[in-house]
């Protein structure tokens, strides 16, 4: 990378937020593609997940499965599991992208200071099953960032309080050779038009402006927002039909070790998948809303 072309990011791709009808037929289906999960866990606000542990981030499969706990959104709140069922009475889909965080209020501040929505910062803790059978307690923190110019997405990031009982080997030794999580793509109609949020996310030096559209790069993996057009081109399916008409979060690029290694397990497992610039691609149909690319690294 030359001296002109290097960015400084604030901070990593922590995680996704992938929202399902139905956690259990969506484990199913991951599970098919080749991916380890972990068990399920439930939210005391009414929320429910499965991890899909990567190399420093993961994706969190998640569905409402109890509404009646749920909590709405305040002044100065941002209710995770509020949003999250007003996504999921439209689609299925990446419905968050995750930054990871070192201190939440201090990113909340930062956030604030660059004009994103003040909110309060929200902590909570969880019971966590280890690969053993163990039972232990993982602690979070939590700092919201939904873009008003982005109702159908949000941002936040994510503070854990103790990543040595969250992070687990077994966990992350996935039949298809899943490493990392390289990229979320955007569609946009506009892609320049979210160049100010994600200024505002990261530093302003990570976003520039590409052929394709529109890159911020971070710590780990990027942020990338095309037209529909160019994303055609990069993962070979048009919009979802229940696809929002703002912009919104259609696809995710997950690096594995041998990608004719993964593609063999595909073909073993009679998983449909076709080629395009991006990968080896799992159209969204197939995953629940979000368009899937393994690609080499």
């Amino acid at each position: 990378m030359t001296r002109e072309t290097i960015y400084l990011p604030d901070r990593g791709l922590d995680h996704l937020v992938l929202a399902v009808a139905a956690l259990e037929r969506a484990q199913e289906t991951y599970a098919q593609l080749g991916f380890t999960l972990t068990p399920r866990a439930e939210h005391s606000w009414g929320t429910a997940n499965q991890l899909v542990q990567l190399q420093g981030s993961f994706l969190e499969v998640l569905e409402v499965a109890a509404p009646e706990k749920l909590f709405p959104h305040g002044g100065r709140t941002f209710s995770f599991g509020a949003f999250l069922n007003d996504y999921s009475k439209h689609r299925e889909g990446c419905a968050m992208v995750v930054f990871e965080s070192h201190d939440a209020r201090a990113d909340r501040d930062q956030f604030a200071q660059r004009g994103l929505p003040d909110l309060d910062p929200f902590d909570f803790e969880r019971q966590a099953k280890l690969p053993d059978g163990s039972a232990v307690r993982v602690a979070f923190s939590l700092a919201f960032a939904p873009p008003p110019e982005m109702p159908d997405a949000a941002f936040f990031t994510c503070q854990q309080h103790a990543p040595e009982y969250f992070w687990k080997p077994d966990y992350q030794k996935h039949p298809n050779g899943a490493k990392t999580l390289e990229e979320v793509a955007i569609i946009a109609k506009d892609p320049d038009s979210l160049r100010p949020i994600l200024e505002k996310l990261q530093a302003p030096e990570a976003v520039h402006s590409d052929p394709d559209g529109l890159t911020c790069e971070t710590m780990r993996g990027r942020i990338r927002v095309m037209t529909l057009d160019n994303y055609q081109l990069w993962y070979g399916e048009g919009a979802a039909s229940s696809a929002p008409a703002t912009p919104h979060f259609a696809a995710m690029r997950i690096g594995v070790a041998d990608i004719q290694a993964t593609q063999a397990l595909l073909d073993q497992r009679n998983v449909h998948y076709h080629w395009a610039r991006a990968g080896l691609i799992v159209p969204s149909l197939s995953v629940h809303g979000c368009c899937l690319a393994f690609a080499q690294i």
